[in-house]
């Protein structure tokens, strides 16, 4: 799948399992491309909006560990829909950079590779609630899951997902390579991000303002 060629703006993901240090990057490279001279926008998902900050409330959190992983599957997509509708596809149209802590493809490695509801499936929901919007460029940030997990827990920012056991998180880090490496689109970039922080900075920052030609 390409991106949207019709608006005029750059949508620019990062993805990949917990603990990634994808929130602490987005803000980092929000700051350097706005130095740069562009007009951005940084969001997470889910999230983002009054009402897919509510929904994130109820799917991420740690006392919802009964959730049914349809409902996971149909939140997440809700979620999705309200950040796209009230400001991802309105900042594209007006020009602007968008960078996602998470999007589209979240979903298609979360529920549609591990959870087990297909590929196909969660494209065809993606479809719905992005308008067909696929990432300019989307970095994967990879490290091994055990990093990642003590990293969360350092952190103190433990959601449902990180409760996940072992085996969850090495299928999600499998899928999400799965995902790069099998792209032929030219949109995926692997980063190292059990790395320094500076480091990671910098991979993405230099990949970054080549695809905008900063």
């Amino acid at each position: 799948m390409s991106a949207v060629t019709s608006q005029p703006g750059f949508l620019i993901t990062l993805e990949g399992g917990e603990g990634g240090g994808k929130t602490t990057q987005i803000v980092r490279l929000r700051d350097r491309i706005t130095k740069a001279g562009k007009d951005v926008v940084a969001l997470r998902e889910p999230g983002g909006t009054v009402i897919s900050e509510q929904i994130r409330d109820v799917v991420l959190s740690s006392k919802n560990i009964g959730i049914a992983f349809t409902t996971e599957v149909l939140l997440f997509q809700a979620a999705r829909a309200q950040i796209y509708r009230e400001i991802v596809l309105p900042s594209l149209e007006a020009g602007k950079v968008v960078i996602m802590d998470r999007s589209r493809d979240s979903s298609v490695v979360y529920q549609g590779m591990v959870r087990g509801f297909g590929k196909d499936m969660i494209e065809k929901l993606n479809a719905i609630s992005t308008k067909e919007t696929v990432p300019d460029v989307t970095f994967l940030l990879d490290l091994p899951f055990e990093v990642g997990l003590q990293r969360r827990v350092e952190s103190g920012k433990v959601d449902r997902l990180d409760m996940e056991g072992n085996k969850f998180h090495v299928k999600v880090r499998d899928a999400y390579l799965e995902l790069a490496k099998s792209d032929d689109t030219g949109r995926w970039h692997i980063i190292d991000a059990s790395q320094s922080l500076e480091a990671v900075e910098e991979a993405l920052w230099e990949k970054t303002k080549s695809v905008l030609k900063l």
